[in-house]
């Protein structure tokens, strides 16, 4: 049997594994994503070769934050600045001696619940990754769709909250205000910080939803305003692209509490939005968690390559 290396590449962490030509993960595991170039991909290159001795390799995938040319030239990379502008699939092609593939992380994300998961026999749905940044796949009539220089997807760069011409007008931006990163855990820090400066920094999400859910007064308020923002990009996309389907990935999805919340906040919006409450019943599309969860960026990054050998 034919084996694949897959990398899911996130601002903080690599996430990798060897995936079979069904789609199962055999192995797989993490290291932190190295800031400079050169201890980044050193790092990729040594779990490839070890893969390499245990399993019949025959082929390496990426998934990726940024805007990604179907050759695999990264023309951004979201938090990974170090990747910038950088033939990463030609790089890692010549490192590993292997076949490699590059796909946006969102993009992947919606390929794998295709293939594997709770898009199967979908065929026009949207994958939001929430993560570092807000991530979103595109599937119209079953093909990704990645616009004239693919960066079709970057939901976190939409503006939706009052402008500050004193700041950055990202810092209005999705990716600051419906990020898990960005967003709640950039906020919750800051507001801690104010009252204590000397406490430690929270970096994980788990922990801010936790102390929200026990009434932390920092940290309730901050969730609250977290979820109501991922609800208000979920109705301007369904507004914009009509899917039968918005699937909401990225570790947080895991989170049985977080989608609840979301999925009433989402209820209650529905409701004071007249237009899309109309025609709830009649012509919108549902909202529910990827079926593969934070495996979906590994599996959806080696399918192109299982694709190709089962067209071979």
């Amino acid at each position: 049997m034919k084996y694949y290396v897959g990398f899911d590449m996130g601002g903080t962490t690599i996430k990798y594994g060897v995936v079979d030509a069904a789609g199962k993960i055999v192995e797989k595991g993490a290291l932190p994503t190295e800031k400079k170039q050169v201890p980044l991909l050193a790092g990729m290159q040594k779990v490839v070769a070890q893969y390499k001795n245990k399993f019949a390799v025959a082929g390496v995938g990426v998934s990726i934050p940024g805007i990604v040319r179907r050759d695999g030239y990264m023309i951004t990379a979201g938090a990974i600045k170090c990747l910038n502008g950088y033939p990463l699939a030609d790089k890692l092609k010549e490192m590993t001696g292997l076949p490699v593939k590059v796909e946006n992380d969102a993009n992947a994300a919606a390929i794998a619940e295709h293939w594997l998961g709770n898009a199967q026999g979908v065929e026009n749905y949207l994958c939001v990754v929430l993560g570092t940044g807000v991530g979103g796949g595109i599937v119209i009539n079953g093909d990704v769709y990645r616009g004239a220089h693919g960066m079709a997807g970057e939901f976190g760069w939409n503006i939706t909250h009052d402008i500050d011409l004193t700041q950055k007008l990202e810092d209005a931006s999705l990716n600051w205000h419906a990020a898990v990163v960005s967003g709640m855990v950039r906020r919750y820090n800051m507001s801690v910080h104010r009252v204590y400066p000397d406490e430690p920094t929270v970096t994980d999400a788990r922990q801010i939803l936790q102390l929200a859910q026990d009434k932390d007064p920092i940290a309730e308020p901050i969730v609250d305003q977290f979820i109501e923002d991922v609800c208000i990009m979920l109705l301007n996309l369904f507004a914009n692209f009509d899917p039968e389907l918005i699937l909401i990935g990225g570790g947080i999805s895991a989170n049985t509490e977080f989608m609840t919340m979301l999925q009433a906040k989402f209820k209650e919006f529905l409701i004071r939005h007249e237009s899309l409450h109309y025609i709830q019943d009649k012509a919108l599309g549902t909202v529910k968690t990827t079926g593969l969860h934070n495996d979906a960026g590994l599996i959806g990054a080696v399918y192109p390559l299982v694709r190709e050998t089962l067209k071979a």
